[in-house]
């Protein structure tokens, strides 16, 4: 297969990945255009390297196919599939210098050398790298190291990179740093990008497009601004952040335009939020983000709760407190709190998510 060959999509149809008895992959169909960033994420053993590994050819599928416009692809091998990997332990050769190590995968394709080298210095140059490319692995830092891990996968002018957790090694600055790289270097390529990650932070600054998986099945397809604000399931709120899950008795509904506005009762006290379609049942469940929670009046919309506890996280205090009924909550505060004190909680109602639910 032509590695530089145009192609439009590349489409997963009911792609399934077993081990023995157990499902890893479970009917995994989405389709990805030519020039997206894609983020595959979810919590550990969810099924997303899985994923990237049947799409790269590291991994045989069970059943389903996958294919790069109308070519299918998961019958061949993977070094004629012409995709660039990105490992989460770089996979560098440490007697090889940053050159070498990137010519590697056109050397292993026999592109004669007059070809080679012009492409090798423009990869170096991609990522930015040209006063080290004598040097070899051990002498580089692990952001260095993980450029060179992405000069080599792009050297080969790849139809898609791959990339699994690229930035799990290295330290809180440099995933920043790198996070910016990462993306400078796919808009500068054109090629479809798939990155997996179980960090929503990454997920969220990288992507067009994020697919959430769970237990090996595609749970919500969306945009990084869909998945924020409105995830289409509660267990999905719960892995974005809605650290707030209250349970309680529904008392009114009332229908917008684009969602359903809904009241819930908590003892005494009542919440209003937003949820896209009518919750069924009489109970449901509010979820919201910690920084959405603030300390209101006594006469406004929210919870009466107890601090448990209270830490200092520069600009802002991070609290929890505990509602009568022994629910926890977790919010913002801009003043030290005493421990023991009741505050009233409350949210902006488009800040809540109401889910149906016990």
């Amino acid at each position: 297969m032509n590695a530089n060959a145009s192609f439009k999509t590349l489409r997963l149809d009911q792609v399934g990945r077993d081990f023995g008895a157990m499902h890893a992959l479970r009917d995994l169909s989405f389709e990805i255009a030519r020039g997206e960033f894609v983020a595959l994420l979810g919590p550990s053993g969810c099924g997303k390297s899985t994923a990237l590994n049947c799409i790269a050819g590291l991994l045989p599928t069970s059943h389903g196919s996958i294919w790069l416009d109308d070519r299918r692809i998961d019958t061949l091998a993977s070094e004629d599939r012409g995709f660039g990997m990105v490992f989460q332990n770089y996979a560098l050769f440490p007697h090889m210098s940053v050159r070498d190590n990137v010519g590697f995968g056109l050397r292993m394709r026999r592109v004669p050398a007059t070809q080679a080298a012009p492409r090798i210095e423009r990869a170096i140059a991609t990522v930015q790298l040209e006063a080290q490319a004598h040097k070899l692995p051990g002498q580089l830092s692990g952001g260095q190291q993980q450029r060179v891990a992405i000069a080599r996968a792009i050297a080969i002018d790849p139809p898609l990179v791959l990339m699994d957790e690229p930035l799990s090694n290295l330290d809180a600055k440099l995933r920043l740093e790198m996070r910016a790289e990462i993306r400078r270097i796919h808009q500068g390529l054109g090629c479809i990008t798939i990155y997996v990650t179980h960090d929503q932070d990454e997920a969220l600054s990288l992507a067009d497009r994020i697919v959430v998986l769970r237990d090996g099945a595609v749970r919500q397809i969306g945009t990084p601004q869909e998945l924020y604000a409105k995830p289409a399931h509660l267990d999905i709120a719960d892995f974005m952040g809605f650290r707030n899950q209250l349970r309680g008795t529904l008392v009114q509904q009332n229908a917008f335009p684009a969602n359903v506005s809904v009241g819930l009762q908590f003892g005494d006290s009542t919440l209003f939020g937003f949820t896209r379609e009518t919750v069924s049942g009489g109970q449901a469940v509010a979820a919201i983000r910690p920084e959405d929670m603030q300390i209101v009046g006594a006469g406004e919309a929210g919870v009466d709760a107890i601090v448990d506890a209270i830490e200092y996280r520069g600009r802002s205090f991070f609290a929890s407190a505990h509602m009568k009924d022994g629910q926890k909550l977790y919010f913002a505060s801009a003043d030290r709190l005493e421990l023991g004190s009741v505050v009233r909680l409350g949210a902006s109602p488009q800040h809540v998510l109401v889910y149906s639910g016990a």
